[in-house]
């Protein structure tokens, strides 16, 4: 495990754990305001096939409008992202951005609060995934 993403591999198929996630971050608030296809870009780009790949970046508007108030280039670090992938031997694997590794970058204590915060939030929808 990385210091700056936690993860979990689930055992449904890949389209049902995007919908899985996608359903358990609205549960803890969050939104998913881009959707990136990465497999699909690398395809019609490089012509370079690859297992499926999805980046999801996910926001919690209460917790962003904190954010950006503490500091207004923080933007640069939002949203959180969450990959959905599918992995070699066809178990698909779901890894979230740790917001408190990552909003510790910025040496705020308010922001390195909301940090923690939102991390308990995003490992509660791990947890839900790998139920």
């Amino acid at each position: 495990m990385s210091n700056y993403v936690f993860a979990v591999t689930v055992r449904t198929s890949f389209d049902d754990t995007v919908q899985a996630v996608t359903a358990a971050l609205q549960q803890e608030g969050f939104g998913v305001l881009s959707r990136i296809d990465v497999a699909a870009t690398l395809e019609a780009k490089l012509g370079i096939a690859q297992r499926p790949y999805l980046i999801l970046g996910a926001c919690n508007p209460h917790y962003a409008n904190q954010a950006l108030r503490a500091d207004a280039d923080i933007g640069a670090l939002l949203p959180c992202n969450v990959v959905v992938r599918e992995e070699a031997d066809g178990r698909v694997r779901v890894a979230f951005m740790d917001p408190a590794a990552v909003l510790g970058l910025v040496q705020h204590s308010e922001v390195d609060k909301l940090g923690h915060e939102v991390r308990e939030k995003l490992q509660r929808v791990a947890k839900v995934l790998s139920v």
